[in-house]
């Protein structure tokens, strides 16, 4: 079935980006009903708008003043589209009650580091800087535990002798915009369970 999408934002979207071009070259059976950034400069809206996505920004003020009410909007927004789950792309704020209860085991998290480990807003350098070997990507369902619902997907990074934090952040996005759009074609398939035990079974 075709699987109906809510982005959600912060930055450049490239990951959303990724999405949008898997679904025009046919091998993501999915839509996305609508954008919706964190900030209002975000750039990743104008990438929607060139695929006539729907948009919908909200201010750092609302954020500020009531997180809570934040959520209320965005779940609203979403349910108003009918999304069957909600991807986060770069999305920097913690997802709360409002948007967890209306979507459980439907939010979609985008992680640059392999989970447990390097969780946080800056992974990539806490992992390049504690000299790791190796890190990756997961990708997870978001639950009230920041960085800690279930996962679904992983896959390694090798950290190269003598590379960069900007060439391992570099690496780790080319295997985001491979990985992502492939488990949102998991979900689209309905392959992907999440177990009694908080475990995730892919059929």
């Amino acid at each position: 079935m075709t699987v109906k999408l809510g982005v959600l934002i912060s930055g450049s979207g490239t990951n959303l980006q990724a999405i949008i071009d898997r679904i025009a070259d046919g091998t993501l059976d999915a839509s996305i009903e609508i954008v919706i950034a964190s900030r209002e400069s975000a750039y990743g809206l104008k990438r929607a708008a060139q695929a006539d996505i729907p948009t919908m920004s909200l201010t750092p003020d609302l954020y500020r003043a009531d997180p809570i009410a934040a959520d209320e909007v965005i779940a609203t927004a979403l349910l108003d589209h009918g999304v069957d789950y909600v991807i986060m792309a770069g999305y920097m704020r913690m997802v709360r009650e409002p948007l967890l209860e209306a979507f459980p085991n439907r939010i979609v998290n985008l992680h640059p580091a392999l989970l447990p480990a390097f969780k946080g807003a800056h992974a990539i350098q806490d992992a390049y800087e504690r000299g790791v070997k190796v890190t990756g990507v997961t990708v997870h369902f978001a639950n009230a535990d920041y960085d800690c619902g279930p996962i679904i997907a992983q896959q390694p990074v090798v950290v190269r002798e003598g590379m960069t934090c900007d060439e391992l952040e570099a690496a780790i996005h080319e295997v985001e915009h491979e990985l992502y759009p492939a488990v949102i074609q998991l979900l689209a398939e309905d392959r992907v369970h999440v177990c009694p035990d908080n475990k995730v079974k892919i059929d």
